[in-house]
């Protein structure tokens, strides 16, 4: 069930980074929807490789086809099952990488796991599979746009350069009018030059993507162990290269005092509200009405063009240089796939919600 996410709303996803394709499966979605597969394609060009200087020179179209459960683009309540083809797989890339363990990669544990591993791109553990759940979260999130929510995800920091403004105070509509997908142009344009600097090294740099989802209303979540920001959380963390993740005042809390750090009530618009966020729009594991903020964190590419030492596998030290073609930065790619992977929690945990009523 590790290739399996979610309960009632799921998403289950098959095929290898230089495999002939990827795919997957999703489950759960209601009958008699009508759905824009425009939307979803253009989600997927903007987490696609070779898209600009910036990321991944691997020139994949990412065209994903559509196989079962819709008919004339409404969905009719059985599995949607969808694929899309590789192109561009140069697996010829990896044949020196075969017997080697790449510092930070997963070759070594996958080999200790199953005896065996895909060398080629990684295989399963590499990002290529991601493209799979922006497309059941762009599904997802045409469901959630018609009961008012939505959900802004962007990057908030590359390196030592970060966006030191509130969500308030930004204009999220200008998360996509830079290639690095960050709301505010003027610090879009020194991330870029920080991410193209690295690149002209041969290294590599991480960040952070903030998530903001707006029009949840009070009561979305469940105790204990499914907790909104439990599952969020655990969707977060299975995302490539994420390293952690924070909500609302996060870590900064642990500086705070009880009486700075709590979200008074307040009576507003005849409702009730929170006079801070600090919590991030969550309590005790269920939505409070607020904004629900977190921030994840990403950590560089381990994939550098720079001469490595490591472990090959008759257990002799050797070096390598990496010869496939890589992002300097992952982050902005990132950013469709934290927001899909959200509507895909919103989107089990509002179908959970319906039913435990």
């Amino acid at each position: 069930m590790s290739n399996t996410f979610g309960r009632l709303f799921r998403l289950t996803t098959f095929g290898e980074s230089h495999g002939t394709l990827i795919g997957g499966v999703v489950d759960g979605f209601p009958a008699g929807f009508p759905l824009n597969l425009d939307k979803v394609q253009d989600k997927l060009n903007l987490r696609k490789p070779g898209s600009s200087n910036l990321v991944s020179e691997r020139n994949e179209n990412d065209i994903v086809e559509f196989h079962s459960g819709l008919i004339k683009n409404i969905t009719i309540g059985s599995p949607i099952a969808f694929i899309i083809k590789n192109k561009d797989n140069r697996s010829k890339d990896y044949n020196n990488l075969k017997e080697i363990f790449r510092p930070s990669h997963a070759d070594f544990t996958y080999q200790k796991k199953y005896g065996i591993r895909d060398p080629y791109g990684g295989g399963r553990s590499s990002a290529r599979e991601t493209a799979c759940r922006v497309v059941a979260g762009s599904l997802a999130s045409q469901y959630l746009t018609k009961k008012g929510i939505s959900v802004y995800s962007y990057v908030s920091s590359i390196g030592n350069i970060e966006l030191n403004k509130k969500n308030d105070d930004l204009d999220l509509s200008n998360i996509y009018k830079n290639r690095v997908f960050c709301p505010d142009k003027s610090v879009a344009l020194k991330m870029e030059n920080l991410i193209k600097e690295i690149k002209e090294k041969g290294d590599t740099v991480g960040g952070c993507v903030t998530t903001v989802i707006k029009g949840v209303s009070p009561g979305l979540g469940e105790p204990v162990y499914n907790k909104l920001n439990a599952r969020l959380s655990f969707a977060m963390m299975s995302i490539n290269a994420a390293k952690g993740i924070e909500f609302g005042s996060g870590f900064k809390s642990t500086k705070m005092i009880g009486s700075e750090h709590n979200d008074i009530f307040i009576k507003k618009d005849n409702s009730i509200k929170t006079k801070t966020n600090n919590s991030g729009g969550v309590q005790g594991g269920i939505s409070n009405g607020e904004d629900v903020c977190f921030r994840v964190a990403f950590k560089p590419v381990s994939s550098i063009q720079k001469k490595q030492q490591t472990v090959n596998n008759k257990n002799q030290e050797v070096s390598f240089l990496s010869q496939g073609r890589h992002d300097p930065c992952v982050v902005s790619r990132a950013v469709p796939i934290v927001e899909c992977m959200t509507s895909i929690v919103l989107m089990d945990m509002y179908l959970l919600n319906l039913i435990s009523k």
